[in-house]
């Protein structure tokens, strides 16, 4: 994977912390630089941790399933970008709150990082994934978007929620389109 790719799938994984920390944000009365430091540390420490354990994982499996690495990409990153497109459709915005206790912060730092353990698996899958640029890329991400997003929630509310969580999901589906097609000899890699 070249540098944008691995940039273009950590911006996409950290939408869903983007949109978690804007909720956090909206709750927030008196926003202070610790809150945007802890949901920067929470969701980038998580999304850069899944990927790893996922690589591991694949890895793990990679020779069994090697003449279908590329179709498992596919379908894992195109279910994770269309539910993460589905959700932000969802007519029931998820409730505020205004804690940033580690028994707040944790389940939701796992819930938003469950995709990147998926998209981790990915990288076992394929030959050439440089792993440590992406996990380092995708926790530094999402430490910044997560920062950014509760001053967002704090400052605009709910309004770009959706937006980023769409956003994301078609950014992986698009990477996971991308690995079929190139594996399919229909897009020239050089």
């Amino acid at each position: 994977m070249r540098f944008y790719e691995l940039l273009l799938l950590a911006l996409g994984l950290s939408m869903d912390a983007f949109a978690a920390a804007v909720c956090k944000g909206l709750a927030v009365e008196g926003l202070r630089w610790r809150h945007m430091a802890a949901a920067g540390l929470w969701f980038g420490g998580f999304q850069a941790l899944m990927p790893l354990l996922g690589w591991v994982l694949g890895a793990a499996f990679a020779g069994r399933i090697a003449a279908v690495d590329h179709w498992i990409a596919f379908a894992l990153l195109s279910a994770i970008g269309s539910n993460m497109i589905y959700e932000s459709c969802s007519k029931h915005p998820p409730q505020a709150n205004a804690s940033f206790a580690a028994a707040s912060m944790l389940p939701m730092a796992v819930a938003t990082s469950v995709d990147a353990l998926a998209v981790g698996v990915t990288f076992g899958l394929l030959p050439g994934v440089p792993v440590w640029p992406a996990v380092t890329l995708t926790g530094a991400a999402t430490f910044l978007l997560s920062a950014l997003g509760v001053k967002v929630g704090n400052v605009f509310g709910r309004r770009y929620q959706a937006k980023a969580e769409r956003l994301g999901g078609a950014i992986l589906i698009l990477l996971g389109l991308k690995i079929l097609l190139e594996h399919l000899d229909f897009l020239a890699v050089s």
